[in-house]
C-alpha cells in the first residue's frame, strides 16, 4: 500500500470512530435525558394528585378524574393509582390502561420512598407522599410517545448524518492527500527515469523548505557525487581504451609483419597466428569498452532521420566481410505505415553499431549459419526481429542477458567477451527503444528490437 493510501485511510478511519463513538454518545445523553425528563412529569403528576386528594377537602374521585383528564400535564396512556397506609386503593384514573404492581412494591416504596422501572412499553413511577395522619403511595405509568418519536427522528438523523459524513470524509481525505502528495509524485516520476545516461537530471525545489523540499537537496547533493564519479569512471574508461589501442595496433602490425616475412618457419608462424588471434580480442574488447565509455546522452543529438532499413543493410553487408558463408533471410511485413515506421531519429554510427552486433550474435550462436530477419510495425512501433536455430538460454540465464561480461553455456568454444548485447542494449535505451529476448522454440533464439515511433 502506498503512503498516501496509507495516511488516507488512517485519517479517514479516524475521522469514522470518532464520529460514530460521538453520535453513539449524543443518542446515549439524549436518550437518558428524556427518561429523567419523562420521570419528573410522572413524579409531578403523582403528587399533584395525592396533594389534591390529601389538601383539599371537596374533592372526591369522580372530580378527581375530571381535573386529571383536563390536566395541562396530561400524558399518554397514563394510569394512576393512590393507595392509603394500609395499601387499600383509593384513587384509579379512569384510563385503560393497566399497572402491575404487587404489595411488595408498595412497601419497596416505603422504605426507598420512589422508583422508576420499564414496564412493557410503559414506563412506571412509584412515589411515597408521608403526611402527619397518613401515608399515601402512588404509582402511575404512561408511554413517552412524544419523547420516543423526538428520540427516533434523533437516531436517523445521526445515523445519515454519520454515513453522509463519513463518505465525504474519506472523498475529501483522499482529494487533499493527493494535493498534498503531488510534490513527492513529481519527485517519484522525476527519480524513476534517472539512469545512466541522464545523470544530470535534478529535481526542482521550492523556497517553502518543506521535508520533500529537503529530501530533494539532498538527493541533488548526492547525484552531483554520483555523476561527477561516473564521468571521472569514463574518462579513465575512454582514456585508457585509447591508450591501449596504440601499442596493440603496433602489436599488431609487427606480428604481422614477422608472419609474412619469407625467413620465419610455418612453426612459428603458427605460433604467431595464435598470438594475434588474442591481441585481436583484446583490440575487440578495448574497442567495446571505448564504445560503452562514449554512449552518453549529452554527447549524441537524436535529431537527425535515418531509415532503419538502409541501417540494417549496411550493417548485414559490414557483417558479411568478418562471415562470407553467413546467410541472412530477410523479409518485409506489407504494412501502409511502415514506409513512415522506418524513419527513426538517432545516431546512424551507434545504431548501425547496435544492429550489427546483434547479426554477429545470431551469426555466432547459429546451428546452421543462418539468421532470419524480419521487419514490422505494430502500435505506433518499428519491430525488427532477428531470429536463430542453436541452444536456448535457460530463465537464469535470461535474466541476466543483458549484464556486461555474461555468458551462458551455448558460449562454450565461441570467442567473445559478453558485452556485445550490453552496448546493443545501452545504444538502444539512449534512441528511447528496447531490446527483448524469447525463447520462442525447443531451439530458436529470438531478439525483438522495438522503437517507440
Amino acid at each position: 500500500m502506498t503512503l498516501k493510501n496509507r495516511i488516507s485511510l488512517l485519517v479517514s478511519l479516524l475521522f469514522t470512530i470518532l464520529f460514530g463513538l460521538a453520535s453513539t454518545v449524543i443518542f446515549i445523553l439524549y436518550s437518558n435525558y428524556r427518561k429523567e425528563e419523562f420521570r419528573d412529569r410522572l413524579e409531578i403528576k403523582a403528587l399533584s394528585n395525592i396533594k389534591l386528594l390529601v389538601n383539599v377537602k371537596q374533592i372526591d374521585n369522580q372530580l378527581l378524574k375530571i381535573i386529571d383528564q383536563n390536566s395541562i400535564n396530561k400524558l399518554y396512556d397514563e394510569k394512576t393509582l393512590v393507595f392509603d397506609s394500609n395499601y387499600k386503593l383509593i384513587y384509579s384514573s379512569i384510563d385503560d390502561a393497566k399497572i402491575n404492581w404487587s404489595v411488595d412494591d408498595l412497601k419497596y416504596l416505603k422504605k426507598n420512598k420512589t422508583f422508576f422501572k420499564q414496564q412493557g412499553d410503559y414506563e412506571v413511577y412509584g412515589v411515597f407522599y408521608d403526611t402527619n395522619d397518613k401515608d399515601f403511595y402512588a404509582l402511575i405509568s404512561a408511554t413517552d410517545d412524544y419523547g420516543k418519536k423526538k428520540l427516533l427522528f434523533l437516531r436517523y438523523t445521526l445515523i445519515l448524518s454519520y454515513i453522509f459524513f463519513t463518505c465525504v470524509c474519506w472523498v475529501a481525505t483522499s482529494f487533499a492527500v493527493r494535493k498534498i502528495m503531488n510534490p513527492l509524485n513529481a519527485f517519484h516520476q522525476k527519480i524513476k527515469n534517472i539512469n545512466e545516461n541522464n545523470l544530470d537530471t535534478r529535481v526542482e525545489t521550492k523556497s517553502s523548505k518543506n521535508e520533500i523540499d529537503l529530501i530533494a537537496n539532498e538527493f541533488n547533493f548526492m547525484m552531483d557525487r554520483i555523476e561527477v564519479s561516473y564521468q571521472k569512471q569514463k574518462e579513465f574508461t575512454a582514456h585508457a581504451s585509447h591508450e591501449l589501442r596504440t601499442p596493440l595496433s603496433r602489436i599488431t602490425s609487427q606480428i604481422e609483419n614477422v608472419a609474412a616475412d619469407r625467413k620465419t618457419t610455418p612453426d612459428s608462424k603458427s605460433f604467431l597466428k595464435t598470438i594475434l588471434s588474442d591481441v585481436n580480442q583484446l583490440t575487440e574488447l578495448i574497442n567495446s569498452l571505448l564504445i560503452l565509455s562514449k554512449i552518453d546522452t549529452k554527447n549524441h543529438e537524436n535529431n537527425e532521420v535515418h531509415r532503419m532499413d538502409e541501417i540494417l543493410f549496411s550493417a548485414i553487408e559490414n557483417l558479411n566481410k568478418s562471415f562470407p558463408d553467413f546467410v541472412i533471410l530477410f523479409e518485409i511485413e506489407e504494412n501502409e505505415n511502415l514506409d513512415t515506421a522506418l524513419e527513426i531519429k538517432g545516431n546512424k554510427n551507434l545504431l548501425e553499431i547496435a544492429l550489427s552486433n546483434v547479426l554477429k550474435n545470431a551469426c555466432v550462436y547459429s546451428d546452421n549459419k543462418q539468421a532470419k530477419v524480419k521487419i514490422s510495425s505494430d502500435d505506433e512501433k518499428l519491430i525488427l526481429s532477428i531470429s536463430n536455430t542453436g541452444t536456448t538460454l535457460n530463465e537464469e540465464e535470461q535474466k541476466n542477458l543483458f549484464q556486461p561480461f555474461m555468458r551462458g553455456q551455448n558460449s562454450k568454444g565461441t570467442t567473445g567477451f559478453g558485452l556485445g548485447l550490453r552496448i546493443v542494449q545501452r545504444i538502444l535505451t539512449l534512441h528511447k527503444a528496447t531490446i527483448r529476448y524469447y525463447a520462442s522454440d525447443i531451439n530458436t533464439n529470438l531478439f525483438q528490437l522495438i522503437f517507440n515511433l
